[in-house]
């Protein structure tokens, strides 16, 4: 009789052992690194600030700011000072000035008291860096995590090419693999074929969580459940074997119902879909998943 190949689920008891963990950084160790890094940040922010006439102004001299990691971490303390209910993500884009000016401008914080918080803190502002230093790798450990992934594969797979950006790169868009595809900007992180006969075997998705919980959670896993039946849908009307892979790491899958959710997103899936880990890839990723 067959083995039967473990479950996601299966692993949760000793779930510690089977997720991936980076390298943190040690406080009050990265304050001096933090001060050099973000004190020219702070400067051009106080020039910016010192010659607008309001809070309005200041945002738009942020947005003429022309190299673009200087402008978002400029949009990052003025989110502090400014405008802590404007998404940052809105922040970052100057297609978006307009746009924020009229939604939020109303809620800006008048420019005299932004000038007197912001003279009341020394330069550079200590807790200010530490507080843009925790942005500084973030994405990092997921195109860390994609990177090892793509070793493995082409060292357990020599026979399958594996595509997609190893680290930072566009995302794959469906619409440009499969013909008609339902939602053609749905993206994905990496494709798994058989260069002999052009199938796709696998498509994958790839995220390495910190530390998630609550709300976000929810929507992770609530996209990832949306996104596999699609996939799922679509290769079974057109009679195709392709798989879902989702490659989840870091000691976030230990928050909260993380792992119990994937494992149920993979038990849904009826053996189409494969949630794992780096640490288990040698023991669930098998050529006759991915053929069968």
């Amino acid at each position: 009789m067959a083995k039967r190949l473990k479950s996601f689920g299966d692993y949760q008891a000793d779930g510690n052992v089977w997720i991936t963990l980076t390298t943190g950084e040690y406080y009050p160790d990265i304050l001096v690194s933090a001060c050099e890094l973000y004190k020219p940040v702070l400067v051009m922010f106080s020039e910016i600030l010192k010659r607008s006439e309001d809070s309005t102004a200041l945002f738009k001299g942020i947005c003429e700011i022309s190299d673009s990691w200087m402008r978002i971490q400029l949009a990052r303390v003025f989110r502090k000072y400014v405008s802590p209910d404007t998404p940052v993500e809105l922040l970052k884009k100057k297609s978006s000035a307009q746009k924020i000016c009229d939604d939020f401008e109303r809620r800006f914080r008048k420019i005299n008291e932004v000038q007197k918080a912001f003279d009341s803190r020394p330069l550079p502002d200590e807790a200010l860096c530490a507080v843009l230093w925790e942005y500084k790798d973030r994405g990092k450990k997921g195109y860390d995590l994609t990177e090892k992934f793509f070793a493995v594969m082409r060292r357990k797979f020599p026979q399958y090419a594996i595509k997609g950006p190893e680290r930072a790169g566009k995302d794959i868009l469906l619409g440009d693999v499969f013909k008609n595809y339902p939602n053609p900007r749905r993206p994905v992180d990496f494709l798994i074929c058989d260069p002999k006969t052009d199938k796709v075997l696998a498509v994958g998705l790839a995220r390495y969580d910190s530390d998630r919980g609550g709300a976000q959670e929810d929507d992770r896993t609530g996209g990832y459940k949306n996104c596999a039946d699609e996939i799922l849908a679509y290769c079974k009307k057109k009679r195709m074997g392709t798989k879902v892979i989702f490659l989840n790491d870091g000691p976030g899958l230990l928050l909260g119902s993380m792992w119990r959710d994937y494992a149920e997103i993979e038990k849904r899936g009826q053996g189409k879909i494969l949630v794992t880990t780096l640490r288990m890839l040698d023991e669930r990723l098998t050529k006759d998943w991915l053929v069968k």
